[in-house]
């Protein structure tokens, strides 16, 4: 019989150990299993700290669940986009008896990580192989961060596939896992070789064009290399679409091909950041050395226009992560240590329709617009435009650092904030940031860095699917993960792309 223990309490320091000792002694010496299930930290009372976890136990061997059964001779399922929704899809696939195609306009993860320090350094940008696009999508160098609002049952899933290919152990259990971009390059690599392992194939530098469709059932796709110009065509009757939220050209190829599509709201405004022992003492008082660099998380109503914290870096950096020649756009990053100089947070605020005006894309136009600014009033050349907060809220010009000095790896420049965003999120962002600064000790300090933009936090677009998970326009189409505008995150994408992968397998499953 397998025991679960809730609300066991560890102080700042304690081993771990102690929780073995606890489930031994409920069943009397006899222990076959052991198992963390949850841990998180209870800072409430910043002069009593302690970790909080849950646990099971058993004096039996657990018994090992038989996995479904593998499809012989399954059909070739193309997956466009390696992103998480599109990695996990195709993981997936392989698993049920599949051998995916996966098809990816940007590098394998390691010639990106060159692509993207070499952009960094000289502001060369590869328009197909950035922060944006190549193996692992955005979200491999932002932190790794899996945790999620959403409540999907594959959550599971997805940590314990990350850990099964390299990932911490801890991320199972964590309350707020991370593992680190320097842990998912790895990461990522293991996935491939299992992939291709088990006859997967990856076309890297490779992009999407067309699809072909006969009474309304897929029949193949066009892709096309972007290194020889080659042209091809892949005869396959389903494809599932996890193209990323910065896939702007391929939705308009879509749109073009009739696929019906919505527009989508999203949030746009600028990455914050502190120093790291700032925002640690605030949230762990003196226990502050003793823990892993601080989080935080914030929604303020101060004003008309809701404002949130998104993406928080504890110890991370703020990085280029334009798609687009002659756009700044930002992201923030941070190694699994997390034990950087900063941390940074992006500051949202909430747009929507009556921001952009009519059209499908008119939206998209929007964030653009917004990036073209920014590159501008920035100065050119990928450097980012930056405001100390104190500057910003008095409406003027900064010139110069105070005790927080940037981390945007190509470049600053001091410049007016308000003449990149639109005057309604300036407005919102002047009212949440002290109101945030009432729960947060240091929060509105004036030297809290502003960097803009950030305006991809979501795609503009969504790619409207019916109950079978199916385009509505297409058969055998399938729209997945962010970029479709199912999900939002890495682990509710990647939730996103094993459940397609189920409904895949389950429909194929019926016909054989």
């Amino acid at each position: 019989m397998i025991n679960r223990l809730d609300g066991v309490k560890l102080h700042i320091g304690e081993s771990e150990e102690k929780l073995v000792r606890i489930a031994r002694s409920k069943l009397k010496g006899k222990l076959c299993s052991f198992k963390i299930l949850k841990k998180s930290l209870d800072a409430r009372d910043k002069n009593n700290l302690f970790w909080v976890y849950s646990i099971s136990f058993s004096d039996e061997i657990e018994p090992v669940a038989e996995p479904p059964a593998r499809l012989k001779n399954a059909p070739t399922v193309a997956v466009i986009g390696s992103g998480p929704a599109g990695i996990f899809c195709a993981l997936r696939l392989v698993e049920r008896g599949f051998a995916p195609i996966i098809i990816e306009r940007g590098e394998r993860v390691e010639y990106r990580r060159e692509t993207i320090e070499n952009f960094f350094r000289t502001g060369s940008l590869n328009e197909n192989s950035n922060v944006q696009f190549g193996e692992g999508g955005a979200g491999t160098f932002s932190d790794g961060k899996l945790n999620t609002q959403t409540h999907d049952g594959y959550n599971k899933d997805v940590l314990r596939l990350f850990a099964k290919f390299g990932a911490p152990e801890e991320i199972t259990y964590l309350n707020k896992p991370h593992i680190g971009s320097d842990k998912l390059f790895s990461v990522l690599q293991n996935i491939r070789r299992y992939i291709e392992n088990n006859g997967g194939k990856y076309f890297f530098n490779t992009v999407f064009t067309r699809f072909n469709a006969k009474n309304g059932q897929l029949t193949g796709i066009s892709i096309k290399n972007l290194i020889s110009g080659e042209e091809s065509e892949l005869p396959v009757k389903t494809a599932v679409l996890a193209l990323g939220h910065s896939a702007r050209d391929t939705f308009v190829a879509l749109d073009k091909q009739g696929v019906a599509m919505t527009p989508r709201e999203f949030a746009v405004g600028v990455r914050i950041e502190h120093l790291a022992s700032v925002i640690s003492k605030a949230q762990y008082g003196k226990f502050a050395a003793k823990l892993p660099a601080a989080d935080y998380k914030f929604v303020s109503h101060a004003h008309g226009r809701t404002v949130f914290t998104f993406c928080m870096c504890p110890g991370g950096v703020v990085i280029p992560a334009a798609s687009e020649s002659g756009g700044v756009v930002t992201n923030g990053m941070s190694l699994y240590a997390r034990d950087g100089v900063n941390s940074n947070a992006a500051l949202m605020v909430q747009m929507n329709g009556s921001d952009w005006g009519e059209g499908l894309f008119a939206g998209m136009e929007f964030q653009r617009a917004i990036e073209r600014r920014a590159f501008l009033v920035g100065g050119g050349n990928y450097k980012a435009p930056v405001q100390l907060y104190g500057d910003f809220a008095k409406d003027r010009l900064s010139c110069g650092f105070g005790s927080v000095k940037p981390t945007y790896a190509s470049g600053t420049a001091f410049a007016p904030l308000k003449e990149i965003l639109p005057a309604v999120a300036v407005d919102a962002l002047k009212a949440a940031i002290p109101d945030m600064g009432k729960r947060l000790k240091g929060f509105d300090s004036s030297d809290a860095v502003l960097t803009g933009v950030e305006s991809r936090f979501s795609s503009p677009v969504r790619i409207l699917r019916d109950e079978t998970g199916e385009s509505v326009s297409v058969k055998g189409l399938y729209p997945c993960g962010e970029g479709s505008g199912y999900s939002g995150g890495i682990t509710s994408s990647a939730a996103d792309g094993l459940k397609i992968a189920d409904i895949i397998y389950k429909k194929n499953l019926e016909n054989f």
